[in-house]
């Protein structure tokens, strides 16, 4: 009983971590910055931009239904709420010779509403 009340309180402040952002506002994000290249969501696949369903943990360049860069795929980078944020601000900076196309998100509430949306489609 100690270690599921333990377990419980772990995902609790995980959760909490994850909860910083406004989940309906990132999906307004998704929608204006993110959505003509990238999908989440059960239809998701790789497109224009690789589909971003489970991207927390994943190592960057690993789905097998997108081409990624050999800048990306030898990243070694692992998303993360660290990683995936200073991505979102400055691709190209994370991932010089990154094939994506974006200038980045200077607002990091934007930031966090976006990964906020991002964790619910796990």
């Amino acid at each position: 009983m100690k270690r599921i009340a333990l377990l419980a309180l772990a995902l609790t402040v995980q959760t909490a971590a994850y909860a910083a952002g406004d989940v309906q506002a990132g999906g307004a994000v998704f929608a204006r910055k993110c959505a003509s290249c990238h999908s989440v969501g059960p239809s998701a696949r790789g497109a224009f931009g690789p589909q971003l369903n489970a991207i927390f943990g994943r190592v960057a360049g690993a789905t097998s239904d997108y081409q990624y860069s050999p800048e990306m795929k030898k990243s070694g980078i692992v998303w993360s709420q660290k990683t995936l944020s200073a991505f979102i601000q400055s691709p190209s900076k994370v991932v010089p010779g990154t094939r994506m196309r974006f200038w980045g998100i200077s607002d990091e509430r934007q930031i966090e509403d976006l990964l906020a949306y991002l964790h619910a489609y796990k």
